[in-house]
């Protein structure tokens, strides 16, 4: 079997997350495409290499670099039993940015730009419900709950099932999706069937913003953490936000403080109390 085939198996049956057999897995397929060497044959010298290579040509970010590093020791001890020391590697400081946060008129001109109702849906799904781009896209029909107006988010990051509020406007255009595209199994299914692509979600959300104009980075991930924003300017106390976005640690929802303008909006720069 090839042993990225048999990698994926093994993180099945230990029960990780879809989205990380997938991101390692592919990891994996990157690295082997650096060289034409055997993965079993590979030395310590040439994986660092391979991470020089991700870190200094292809600045891939501090989280990446993390997973990466991740990825490459348990392919190695779970497929070739060889344990490599190469934690050494792993980012010695973390990187402290603040989150791109979209105002409410910037979510709305976003949804505005989207003609076609599945795409619609589904960045009306990310965005109403807080969800994390994986988890919109492994959601089932059975996840919406209309009667109790809940979406059943399952096996989240960490494995975790949580449930969220559907918002009433996102539950009435998914029953005009439903009955325009009859789904059968995931919510929102590929082309080809399976789960809807991630990257297909990055594509439609890109598009939407440049055509609305707005200049920011919008990701996927933007959208939740404008969801989580103004959920806190809207007086929605942190723990239940931290509940909606099934954080281990409300220091991560804490985050969201240092960019409300709840707060900020009480502050008044020494600026302003200059007489002329």
């Amino acid at each position: 079997m090839d042993p990225i085939d048999y990698f994926k198996n093994i993180l099945e049956v230990k029960r990780y997350s879809r989205n990380t057999i997938k991101n390692y897995a592919s990891m994996i397929g990157k690295f082997r495409d650096f060289s034409e060497i055997p993965l079993k044959d590979r030395s310590e010298r040439a994986i660092q290499d391979f991470v020089f290579h991700c870190v200094k040509t292809e600045h891939c970010s501090f989280s990446t670099q993390k997973q990466l590093i991740g990825a490459l020791r348990l392919f190695y001890r779970e497929v070739y039993k060889r344990e490599i020391e190469i934690s050494y590697l792993y980012p010695d400081r973390k990187q402290k940015f603040l989150p791109t946060v979209l105002s409410p008129e910037e979510v709305k001109g976003v949804l505005s730009n989207i003609k076609n109702l599945k795409h619609r849906c589904i960045i009306m799904t990310l965005y109403g419900a807080g969800l994390r781009v994986g988890e919109v896209c492994n959601l089932a029909i059975g996840d919406i709950d209309s009667k109790r107006m809940f979406i059943h988010v399952r096996e989240g990051k960490g494995l975790k099932d949580r449930m969220v509020p559907l918002p009433a406007k996102l539950l009435d255009e998914l029953r005009k999706y439903w009955i325009a595209y009859k789904p059968s199994d995931f919510l929102f299914p590929g082309q080809q069937g399976g789960a809807y692509s991630s990257k297909s979600v990055q594509v439609i959300l890109k598009r939407a913003s440049q055509k609305a104009g707005i200049r920011k980075n919008v990701t996927p991930h933007c959208l939740r953490h404008s969801y989580a924003t103004h959920l806190l300017e809207q007086g929605t106390d942190i723990r239940v936000i931290q509940q909606l976005l099934g954080h281990n640690s409300i220091k991560t929802t804490q985050l969201y403080l240092h960019i409300s303008k709840a707060e900020y909006a009480k502050i008044k720069s020494p600026l302003d109390h200059f007489v002329d």
